[in-house]
């Protein structure tokens, strides 16, 4: 998987600056649905990428934030647990990046992230319950300085099962969906962490994942919204204070 882990990013140079401290906020409440976030957010980039895959981007207006220099208005006029992403819409302001993606899904049009077939809605329902522990199962030893763990094995091996039970398709449900939404963008970054911090590649021996991979970097949706892999290994030593 060096390949894919090695992908440059492919994101326009137009998009909207972030805005730090010293920034003016927008007119909130004026009737545009804004969609903030962090371009080196994973759990942002959830959303971004259902805005994107769903043509949204004339609908749905990006507001960046900048997490290091924080505009104190983000938190007193827009979302007061001070986190992204955060959905404008309506004259209310949702959070939790789950739970956007489902709401994007069912309340703008384009196509739909959620099949209606009974056991493809229950299987995405389980996993995308399971996103926070997967998070979590693969961030603990890198937060903790620890090396690869059962823990870590065991969650990599649960993907790896997952994505084999449907056949027809690639993805966690067979034909792409707000599963694999979910899933990605942790993915994304852990497979740099664990290569580059631990020498070990979460795709060896798991197929199903390989080719997951593979075809989520032909998904313009989501590469547009990719960081380039070295700039994200450094994010990362810094928050881990690696040298």
């Amino acid at each position: 998987m060096a390949a894919a882990a090695g992908l440059g990013s492919r994101r326009p140079t137009t998009l909207p600056p972030a805005l730090g401290s010293t920034s003016q906020p927008p007119p909130v409440f004026d009737g545009t649905t804004r969609l903030y976030i962090c371009y080196f957010c994973p759990f942002a980039q959830r959303a971004w990428v259902t805005r994107n895959f769903k043509g949204l981007q004339d609908k749905i207006k990006l507001v960046a934030i900048d997490l290091q220099d924080k505009p104190a208005w983000y938190k007193e006029k827009v979302y007061p647990q001070g986190t992204v992403p955060s959905l404008e819409h309506d004259n209310e302001v949702r959070g939790e990046s789950l739970d956007l993606i489902r709401y994007i899904d069912c309340n703008f049009d384009g196509p739909a992230l959620l099949p209606e077939d009974a056991a493809k809605r229950q299987f995405a329902d389980e996993l995308i319950a399971y996103a926070d522990e997967f998070t979590k199962a693969l961030y603990s030893p890198l937060i903790s300085h620890a090396d690869v763990s059962d823990e870590v094995v065991a969650a990599m091996d649960k993907l790896e099962a997952a994505l084999s039970k449907f056949n027809d398709g690639p993805f966690f449900l067979g034909r792409f969906s707000l599963v694999d939404i979910a899933y990605v963008t942790i993915l994304e970054r852990v497979q740099i962490y664990y290569s580059h911090l631990r020498n070990y590649d979460i795709a060896k021996g798991r197929p199903n994942l390989e080719k997951f991979i593979d075809q989520m970097n032909k998904i313009e949706a989501y590469t547009l919204t990719k960081n380039d892999p070295l700039f994200s290994l450094d994010l990362a030593k810094k928050h881990l204070k690696i040298a």
